[in-house]
This record gives C-alpha cells, structure tokens and sequence, in this order.
C-alpha cells in the first residue's frame, strides 16, 4: 500500500547515496506505515550490507541489546560479554561506528524506534544514552536509516545535532493512494469509487492504518449487501472493533512513554469535550494551577497526543479524540452514542455530494438513513 509513496522511498535513497551520505530520520505515528517503508527499503539499498534492526523490542539492557545485534549480524561484533551496562553500550556504538563487509564497504543500519536506546538511561553511567548514539554515528563513515513515531522529541534530540541528519514526516496517503487501497469496495462507478476514496481518505485523515481498516469493512460490507464509510467507521469504532484497538494502543503507549499518566488522561477527556481551548481553560476544569498545567501539557505534546495552534490546545489525531469521546467512559458506547459521535466526527468532513445518504449501521445492527444537505 505504500507504493504510490515511492517519492519519499527515492528520497530515502538520494540520502543515503549522498556523498557524504546524510541520515534519514523517518517520523510518523502509530499506523503511518514508517517500519513497512524501512522493511521495503531494505530491499532497494544498494552496496554493502544491510542490518535492520527493531530497537523497541530489544533495547531491555545494554548487554542483551548487544547479544541480540550479535545473533541478527553476520559480522563480527567483537567481545559480546564485557563487564557492565557501559561497556556493553560501548561496544555496540564502536559497532555502529566502525562495522564493514569481508571487502570493506560500509554497512547499511536501518534502525526502527530508534528513541527507545532512552531505557538505557537508567543503568549506571548511561545518562546520556541518546546524545552519545547521535554523536557516534554523526561521524561514522557507515549508512542510516532512523524512525521514530514521535516527532516532537526526534526534533528536540536532533535541533543542535549536525547537519547530515535529515528528519522526514511520513505524509499522509493522498486521494489517489487512498483510491488504490479502497479499490472497487462498495463502488457502482468511477466517479463513486472516487467518492468512496475521497470519504475514507478524509475520514482516516490520511493515515494508512485507519485507510486500511475501512477499506477492508466497506470490501467486507460489500460482500454483504453495500455499506459506506461511515457505516464502516461505525462499525470500526465498537468497543472490540479495529479501529478501537489500534487506537487504545496508540493512547496507553503514548501515555505510558510520558510523565504525570493520570493528570495527563485527565486532561485529554477535557479535550474530548471541547477543543482548541486554552491553558487557562485547561486550567480552570483540571482545578490545578497553570503552572502545573502547562507542565502536563508539554508532556502530551512530547509525546504528540496534543498540539497548540495559536495557544489552542486539539489532538493530534482528531480519530483518537473520537475514540476518547466513545471509550474513555463508564460504560462502554450503545449503538447511538457510536453513530451520533461518528456523524459528529463524519459530517465535516465528508466531501461534498447532493445528495448524500450516510447509512448510521452500528456493526450489522439496526440503521437510519441521514440525509445531509
């Protein structure tokens, strides 16, 4: 599905066959489709090796993380068991650093979720985990690749680095991607395949996890008599459907990477209640001082659940702030609390058709017709 987004695969590419290569760092959030780019480009890279490596499931303790480069590596690593947390990071960095194949060539690391060598810092002498990897491989004579699903901290990190790394926001799918992903799923023509694409591209803001999980309901509602794409979203939004799970991860993971967990779920119920408010707004219904408050909040934006636009405070993805809306409660969401969040969420942003008939089906169960003017 990420093909039509061969541009940035080219541009991956130039990076790296720079002279001096630059470093690519790929960001984008949960469902962007940034680990299936890195695994595609693995293929295209040219000369020398290449090792690709998942840091997010192996960065438990710098030793182990060393074991593991060594089991995934068929070249030489040198010791694999010194003495201690910093040694065993030292000898990984030199690894980073100095690597080659049996003729020379540099090697090539695609390194996914790169920001979470971070759990390292709690180990004795390791405070500076991050900046010690950046000025490592900054000078290394080897190839990178980075990716990170947060955005804010990766500029943060990388702000007064230097100049060969390059950080690339994985756009969203655009209507023609959209449109290759939907196919002919509950489509009677070309124009109403363009409308189908339009709807979902919109409705999952561009993000190919969400795309495809509305393309896959509408090919599945067609199977079963028709549907749109907000019948579809409905029926992705119950408390076990897809799009719910894949945005409950995204919500825990975010929430567990940052600080203050409870005053920070607080804060995007409020949110979900009303958005672009401001600090004092926030403020005033948390019941805590500003002062507090703007703490919290660049917690959430350090982690991209939130974003300030003119002192304004939305989620990120308006999708998740749905999700909030329906699942963030007591008890989970009826059928009428899906569709009427769902048309809430839908009608802005469907593109425009005259008329337009949104079937509000809860997951097979019964519907209604709205027409929209």
């Amino acid at each position: 599905m990420l093909t039509p987004r061969s541009t940035l695969t080219r541009r991956l590419v130039a990076a790296l066959d720079a002279s001096p290569s630059r470093i690519p760092v790929l960001v984008g959030g949960c469902g962007s489709g940034r680990t299936t780019l890195v695994q595609q480009l693995r293929d295209r890279v040219g000369r020398g090796p290449t090792l690709s490596i998942d840091v997010e499931r192996t960065a438990t303790t710098p030793e182990r993380f060393l074991r593991a480069l060594a089991s995934a590596s068929p070249l030489p690593l040198g010791d694999t068991s010194p003495a201690g947390a910093r040694a065993a990071f030292d000898v990984a960095l030199e690894f980073f650093d100095r690597a080659r194949s049996s003729g020379g060539e540099p090697v090539t690391f695609l390194l996914d979720e790169f920001l979470e060598l971070r759990t390292f810092e709690s180990f004795p002498g390791l405070r500076r985990v991050l900046h010690d990897f950046i000025d490592c491989i900054s000078t290394s004579g080897n190839r990178f690749v980075l990716t990170s699903r947060y955005l804010v901290r990766t500029l943060k990190l990388l702000r007064e680095q230097s100049a060969r790394f390059e950080v690339i926001p994985v756009p969203g799918l655009t209507i023609e991607d959209t449109l290759d992903v939907v196919g002919g799923a509950a489509a009677s023509d070309a124009a109403d395949a363009e409308y189908t694409a339009r709807s979902v591209q919109s409705l999952a803001d561009g993000r190919p996890a969400y795309v495809r999980a509305l393309a896959d309901e509408l090919a599945l509602m067609r199977g079963h008599g028709g549907g749109d794409a907000v019948s579809a979203l409905v029926a992705l939004l119950v408390p076990d459907g897809r799009l719910s799970k894949l945005c409950g991860f995204s919500y825990e993971l975010r929430l567990h990477r940052a600080r203050g967990y409870g005053a920070l779920k607080a804060i995007l119920d409020i949110l979900g209640e009303e958005e672009g408010l401001t600090l004092t707004e926030i403020s005033q219904r948390l019941q805590r001082t500003p002062g507090s408050t703007k703490d919290y909040l660049s917690w959430l934006e350090d982690v991209d659940l939130v974003t300030a636009r003119q002192k304004r405070y939305s989620f990120t993805d308006p999708l998740l702030r749905v999700w909030v809306r329906l699942h963030c409660r007591a008890a989970a969401p009826s059928e009428d609390d899906l569709a009427r969040e769902v048309h809430r969420y839908a009608l802005p942003r469907l593109p425009p058709q005259e008329p337009v008939l949104v079937m509000a089906a809860a997951g097979g169960g019964s519907s209604g017709i709205i027409e929209i003017d």
